[in-house]
């Protein structure tokens, strides 16, 4: 375990973080950074913010679904026109032999029998159509009903997203404005400690997740949460005040709380 003097900038008359201990304000600068962390993570985490990647999603899903089923509605109704075109056609075509036909004078029979041949046939072609087409139609129903119902859902969800979207603006102002104060108070903390102490702390916090610097607690490390021996516990309580040391078994720096040494 390394032990080291821990300097600061000279404090100034007046109140302010400079006046503490340099290993009282790291610590109060370990606190506010894991206060930073915990809003950040609050703000990562609104459950708006899921909320609204749900409702997008959702929202994602209908329309992909309405698009689908226009794709297959537009191919029934070509379908559908495809066989009024031919509807009308066959119609057109009965009804100029039908004229034929009565006003036919003299016209052999062979070609009489034919004609109303055709007109049998055109009336059975109309039919079939007819039938054809009445089958679209009925395909069309559950189609135009599911448009309906989707287009339904799709104004629901927009609305609800917009709902969301403010409930979740609302939330992020309210938490970054507690970061600027956080954030606020520890440049005022962390000006206050000594280049080197500052430097030490903030390379331990990068590489052991988060926390630089940790209480001794009773005999216990509050970065690591494991027992000190009674000794060295002992032995750190009777160092100078303003001792840099660092757990053996973490490597943090270990600041002593106020109370009675271990035996």
């Amino acid at each position: 375990m390394s032990t080291e003097q821990a300097s600061g900038p000279p404090a100034e008359h007046g109140r302010g973080p400079g006046h503490r201990p340099p290993l009282e304000a790291l610590l109060e600068l370990q606190d506010l950074d894991t206060g930073i962390a915990q809003l950040q993570h609050r703000r990562a985490a609104l459950p708006e913010r899921q909320e609204l990647a749900s409702v997008t999603a959702a929202l994602g899903d209908t329309s992909r679904r309405a698009v689908e089923v226009q794709g297959s509605r537009a191919e029934l109704v070509e379908r559908q026109q495809a066989l009024e075109s031919d509807i009308g056609a066959a119609a057109a075509r009965r009804e100029a032999l039908e004229q034929r036909m009565y006003a036919a004078r003299g016209m052999p029979a062979r070609d009489l029998q034919a004609m109303d041949e055709e007109i049998r046939n055109l009336r059975q072609r109309r039919d079939q159509l007819e039938d054809a087409e009445l089958e679209v139609m009925v395909a069309l129903e559950p189609l135009d009903a599911e448009l309906a119902s989707l287009d339904a859902d799709g104004a629901r969800l927009r609305a609800r997203a917009g709902q969301v979207r403010a409930a979740l603006e609302e939330a992020e102002r309210e938490l970054d404005e507690k970061l600027a104060v956080q954030l606020d108070a520890r440049a005022a903390v962390a000006s206050s400690l000594s280049e080197e102490l500052r430097s030490r702390y903030e390379s331990l916090r990068a590489r052991l997740g988060g926390t630089g610097a940790a209480r001794l607690v009773g005999s216990r490390c509050s970065g690591c949460h494991l027992e000190l021996p009674s000794m060295e516990v002992d032995r750190i309580r009777h160092l100078p005040s303003g001792t840099v040391v660092t757990c053996e078994q973490c490597g943090r720096i270990l600041v002593p709380t106020a109370g009675p040494p271990t035996a």
